[in-house]
Parts: C-alpha cells; structure tokens; sequence
C-alpha cells in the first residue's frame, strides 16, 4: 500500500484516540489535523514495512503533549461541546447507547492522562501491549500497570465489580 492510502485508512483509529487524549471533540479533530499535517512533512522519516498506526500514534501523543504545553503556557481555556447532541434522535436505541457512550466517554476524561493514554490505546485502539508501550515510550511493567489503575478506575466510576 502507498504512504497516502496507509495514513487514510488509520484516520478512525486516529480520530478515536484524539478523542481519548483531548476528552473535547473541536479539540481532537484539531489534533487529529496537526497529526497528519506532521506525519505529512515527516513522510521521509517513516520506514516502509512498519506500523502506520503505532507512528502516527506516537505522533499525535507528542503534539498533544505540545498543544497542552502551550495552552498551559498561554492560560487559555476551551469550552467543553455542549451537551444536547442527540436532539432530534428519536431511536430509543441510539440514545441509550449515546447516553452509556458519554458515560464512559466522562468516566475516561477523569482518569490521569498516563492511565487514559494507556487505557485508549490498548482497550479502545486493541494495540498489543508492546505496541502501546513503544507509542507511549515507557516500559512493558509500566503500561501494565498503568493499564490496570486506569480500568479499575473506570470500572468503579461505571460501578461496575472490579
């Protein structure tokens, strides 16, 4: 496959794991932009035969971490989305899964940025926990743990047994 049609094809993957980082939908198709724009002009460092996801991955991370330096930095504050977005949803379905999709989308956005990073990509993403701990630079030992406060976090604010 080309570089181009390798990067279009982990854009879900990469939307859903700015969404985790970002816990804000403006803010993540935000990231998600500056992650391609970034992989774009780093296309050259990129090795033919390795992962898409994992390089992107890694990428995103790092510009979040930039994003969040700089509006630290910058004191700025973003509104969060604004609540009501299933208005006009009529399917009984769809709401509830909605309504259980924000539940965990809040418990999540609770967590401490390590646990959600790591929760996110091996729980949402199905990254294998080497792969995520490459993304993440850090230890096998650490995402394991970090893996396992962050679910038994989000298990207790979903009230769920742990």
């Amino acid at each position: 496959m080309s570089f181009e049609r390798d990067l279009t094809a982990s854009l879900p993957r990469l939307r859903r794991f700015a969404h985790a980082l970002a816990r804000d939908g403006a803010d993540a198709d935000d990231l998600t932009q500056v992650a391609v724009e970034r992989a774009l002009v780093s296309r050259a460092s990129f090795v033919p035969g390795t992962r898409m996801d994992s390089w992107m991955y890694r990428i995103m991370r790092n510009a979040w971490i930039d994003t969040t330096r700089s509006r630290r930095r910058a004191e700025q504050t973003f509104v969060a989305e604004e609540a009501g977005a299933a208005i006009g949803d009529a399917g009984d379905r769809a709401i509830e899964a909605r309504v259980e999709l924000d539940l965990v989308g809040r418990a999540m956005a609770t967590l401490p940025d390590e646990q959600r990073e790591a929760v996110a990509l091996v729980l949402v993403e199905g990254l294998a926990y080497k792969e995520a701990a490459a993304v993440l630079d850090i230890p096998m030992g650490t995402l394991t743990s970090r893996l396992v406060r962050g679910r038994t976090a989000l298990m207790a604010k979903l009230g769920e047994a742990a």
